[in-house]
């Protein structure tokens, strides 16, 4: 299976139901429960996975599929797939559960450790980008898709708008801010949660975002298809190289996408 292959207005659809099946819950008191790594997992979170999951299997069947709340599946068993479905039901469950708005569904299509698909919706605050590879990438507004147009790299602006997230905001990551500063670029810092922030640079509303906490690749790989395919690289903050899918730890390096 290739991206050529998908029918994009489905997943668009399929992206839309799971969000609105999330604001259902959001919109009424919920519980919290805590998994073994101690990160909070709700209703919607189990809700957004099952119809993301079932809808994909409906229109694919057979198809390789790795999300943030399906066990795990053995790098033994996946490490030949040529692609794949990566799924985060929502990304930003501590900004669902603080209610900010800020919290998304993610579905990417991966081929090959290359995102080549990417939807990014964030129900809440009305937002849908896609990233479509050969094709670019979009932003649905009320008047229907907006090709999103790639900006100048970062390094080039004189005043660097970096976003950074909510819940985590590292040493590493002041350090970087700092030698922007020292390299005369003044810095303008913004705040987001979940992988809104990769879209807020793909989207042109952000310049660079530095990640040096933990991530899995479910948390990027739909954002990494938004960014990429509107001109955006990103890159492991230590080699250089891209960023690549289906390791054997799915933990990401720390990355800059810009």
């Amino acid at each position: 299976m290739t991206h050529a292959d998908i029918d994009i207005d489905y997943i668009l659809a399929l992206t839309h139901q799971a969000g609105e099946a999330i604001m259902e819950v959001y919109k009424k008191d919920f519980t919290v429960e805590y998994k073994d790594d101690r990160s909070p997992l709700t209703a919607a979170d189990k809700l957004s996975n099952k119809i993301i999951i079932d809808g994909l299997l409906k229109k694919y069947p057979g198809s390789n599929i790795i999300s943030e709340e399906n066990k795990q599946i053995p790098y033994e068993e996946r490490k030949d797939w040529s692609s794949f479905w990566l799924i985060d039901p929502i990304d930003g469950t501590k900004e669902f559960i603080k209610k900010n708005g800020e919290f998304t569904v993610n579905i990417a299509l991966v081929e090959n450790g290359v995102p080549t698909l990417g939807f990014v919706y964030a129900p809440a605050l009305g937002l849908m980008y896609y990233g479509i590879k050969d094709k670019g990438s979009f932003k649905e507004t009320k008047n229907g898709p907006e090709k999103l147009k790639p900006c100048e790299p970062y390094m080039e602006c004189t005043t660097i708008r970096v976003v950074g997230s909510r819940s985590h905001m590292s040493e590493e990551t002041m350090n970087f801010v700092k030698d922007l500063e020292l390299k005369g670029k003044s810095i303008e810092f913004i705040s987001s949660g979940s992988s809104l922030k990769l879209c807020m640079v793909a989207d042109g509303v952000a310049d660079v975002y530095p990640r040096f906490g933990p991530t899995m690749e479910w948390d990027t790989g739909a954002a990494h298809a938004v960014a990429l395919y509107a001109g955006k690289q990103v890159i492991n903050a230590h080699t250089g190289q891209p960023l690549v899918y289906n390791k054997e730890n799915l933990l990401n390096p720390s990355f800059i996408v810009g």
